[in-house]
């Protein structure tokens, strides 16, 4: 991006100098033609109020009526009016509030955060995650310490670069240079990207969807589309909207991080993969049962399993069959029983957790096919085997290690055409984003076993037979898309 507008309404108490910033007042900006008619911005807003109707409330919500990118946003501001929320933040930020502010003497505490960030280092990750929940440049959060000893948030609200205490203009200075300087790739090229991408990332997954060297391949066909991509963390989430597009990488699950990123981009008007509805969809085997009957995807014997028919299902199913909570992965949560007792032991146990379950008849095979699918499309096709020894791909061990079998993979105009086409059908009944679909054959039958969101691309096997073709495949479908809602960078 060309623009970032840092807008006050008293530039003779501004006291930062940012190379990468223009500094302008809060009425140039609500008035200037020139500024009016700038395409790309992010505007920080920087004014003493953002009352309703006052010079700071317009600049917010005119930037987003210009379409750039305002922080605080309209809807951050309105936020931060409401007490509720308050009680929600301390509730979702307990642990982290009370291992920081424990060792305080007083009883009351204000954490000042500048640009993501806070002076004192043992502050800097609760003041990360307050700036996730109300991204704004510059805040001031207040704490009470109630007679149970527990701190609580009290108050958060934006303040003005005045307000800026004169002891923390440096060390503030040095974080906005620190924060705008992120990431900035486009010094290196000669070429200006049109759009922004990030790659959510989790460098402590034990089981990522891509290994660096993919994830560094795709950074490379990004920039071939014009598309400025960088890796970001779980702490990035206040940062998303200064991005055009969102494509996580990192193993996705309703109810953690990954999810919100996806809810929070595709709020932002991001385009985003995997979309929050994909997550949904293909977390939940219930949900996956439900679709292929209905949509008429084949798929081995399956019983949607509940405290009032669980004795019928050995009836339906024989044994062995397998068990699976709603939202197992990478064949955890999965479970083979071979006799009554084991069954009604586990079934216990998953009805427990869950109120629904699912029962499926076991179908024994070397391999499951792998059929990746984006736009509704064929992407590759592989062949997962099973685990030495064991009848799933995992196998996991009980100190939580695994070992998985070898793979292959050939063009899709190698795979068998029944399994393309089935796999085909049954991607079509969650989207048109970026999924792998599981093939078993049943005799001469496929079924379907799962749709995954989130599939896995790592180096040298999925991409074993594309090579780079399959990364440009992928950034061309974001291109695609983000050229199809309009929305661009520099």
């Amino acid at each position: 991006m060309n623009h970032i507008l840092l807008v006050t309404d008293n530039p003779d108490r501004w006291h930062f100098n940012i190379p990468s910033a223009t500094v302008v007042t809060a009425r140039q900006y609500l008035t200037d033609p020139q500024i009016q008619r700038l395409r790309h911005c992010r505007v920080y807003n920087l004014c003493r109020h953002y009352r309703y109707q006052s010079a700071g409330y317009y600049v917010s919500l005119l930037a987003e009526a210009r379409g750039h990118r305002p922080i605080p946003k309209i809807t951050t501001l309105q936020d931060l009016k409401t007490s509720s929320i308050y009680r929600d933040i301390s509730s979702d930020l307990d642990d982290l509030i009370q291992k920081s502010l424990a060792p305080l003497q007083s009883d009351t505490f204000t954490l000042s955060i500048y640009f993501t960030r806070n002076t004192a280092k043992r502050y800097e990750r609760l003041a990360r995650q307050l700036f996730n929940m109300f991204p704004a440049p510059l805040l001031r959060a207040e704490f009470k310490r109630d007679t149970d000893q527990r701190w609580s948030l009290s108050n958060i609200s934006p303040i003005s670069g005045a307000a800026v205490p004169p002891e923390h203009q440096e060390t503030v200075e040095r974080f906005a240079r620190e924060y705008f300087s992120r990431g900035n790739l486009q010094v290196r090229r000669r070429i200006q990207p049109r759009f922004s991408m990030a790659i959510l990332a989790d460098p402590g997954d034990a089981t990522p969807p891509s290994d660096p060297k993919a994830l560094q391949r795709f950074i490379r066909a990004a920039e071939d589309q014009s598309i400025e991509a960088e890796l970001i963390t779980r702490d990035d989430y206040g940062s998303l909207a200064e991005y055009d597009a969102l494509f996580i990488r990192s193993t996705t699950v309703v109810n953690n991080y990954t999810f919100r990123f996806s809810r929070r981009a595709q709020s932002e008007g991001l385009v985003v993969i995997d979309d929050p509805d994909s997550i949904v969809r293909c977390a939940n085997k219930v949900f996956l049962a439900e679709s292929f009957e209905r949509n008429h995807v084949p798929a081995p014997k399956t019983v949607i399993v509940h405290k009032d028919n669980k004795n019928l299902v050995l009836m339906q199913l024989g044994l062995p069959c397998i068990l699976k909570q709603p939202d197992s992965s990478f064949s955890q949560g999965v479970v083979k029983v071979k006799t009554r007792e084991e069954y009604e032991a586990a079934i216990d146990a998953l009805l427990d957790k869950s109120d629904l379950i699912i029962a499926q008849e076991f179908v024994p095979t070397e391999f499951d096919w792998r059929i990746g699918i984006l736009d509704r499309a064929p992407l590759y096709a592989c062949r997962y085997y099973m685990a030495r020894g064991h009848w799933q791909i995992y196998n996991h061990d009980k100190k939580g290690s695994a070992r998985f079998g070898r793979c292959d993979t050939l063009p899709v105009a190698d795979a068998p055409s029944d399994v393309v086409q089935t796999a085909l059908k049954a991607a079509h009944a969650i989207g048109d984003g970026l999924y792998g679909v599981d093939v078993k054959m049943l005799g001469d039958r496929p079924v379907v076993i799962e749709v995954n969101d989130n599939p896995s691309i790592e180096s040298g096997i999925e991409d074993h037979v594309l090579k780079d073709a399959l990364y440009d495949t992928v950034m061309a479908s974001f291109r695609r898309r983000l050229e199809s809602i309009g929305t661009s960078s520099p």
